[in-house]
């Protein structure tokens, strides 16, 4: 469970951030990811050549997030799974070699180019380059339920990478939710520009080293 001084923090910061993002940070979000989209472009046409070589189905994949102050979004993703991989319509939770991952998904997953497209998501202002990762409508209301303060998350916008994401291995499970929460609550109430330098260092260092998610 978070720690008091955590929690008393972040309702402290509550009225005052009121979900909105700083001008600032919006500011530089958006030329970061205007060139880092455009740089990006070569690279995001071999991999979509590549993903429709390796299996049918759409090059993107759009699935329904919850984001600043509980509004849901479309977040975009190159597709790394098969196109039946909830062929039920039920949301399923990612698993560590996870059999719906097609070969190009994998490798795509390893180093992180699957998040690409979400540079159009920090475009549109569904997102920042920092903060909790935003997660499904489904998750979120069961998450909810079981871990006291889950939503305080979304007091600030969801991000492309966080100080979790860094800090917890990749987690696909309610305990691992419980616990990445306290990274969560810790950077809203600590965000500065040292901390947000410091995981966006980080995380080149993780795609680098090819510690990718699944």
């Amino acid at each position: 469970m978070p720690s008091a001084a955590v929690l008393g923090a972040v309702r402290s910061c509550e009225k005052d951030q009121r979900g909105a993002v700083p001008y600032s940070k919006k500011i530089t979000d958006v030329l970061l990811a205007s060139m880092l989209l455009l740089a990006a472009l070569p690279l995001m046409l071999l991999v979509a050549l590549a993903i429709k070589c390796d299996s049918p189905g759409p090059v993107f994949y759009r699935q329904e997030r919850v984001g600043l102050r509980g509004r849901r979004f479309a977040v975009l993703k190159f597709r790394s799974m098969r196109q039946d991989a909830e062929a039920d319509g039920r949301p399923v939770w990612a698993e560590a070699k996870d059999s719906r991952v097609t070969r190009v998904g994998r490798f795509i997953r390893k180093v992180r180019v699957d998040e690409i497209p979400q540079f159009w998501n920090i475009l549109r202002g569904d997102m920042s380059f920092v903060g909790p990762r935003p997660e499904r409508p489904h998750f979120v209301a069961q998450l909810a339920q079981e871990i006291p303060y889950y939503e305080q998350r979304h007091l600030i916008a969801p991000g492309l990478t966080g100080w979790a994401q860094i800090k917890y291995p990749y987690g696909a499970s309610i305990e691992d939710a419980r616990q990445k929460l306290q990274y969560e609550l810790y950077y809203i109430k600590n965000q500065s520009l040292t901390l947000e330098a410091i995981i966006m260092l980080e995380t080149i260092k993780t795609i680098l080293l090819g510690r990718g998610g699944r």
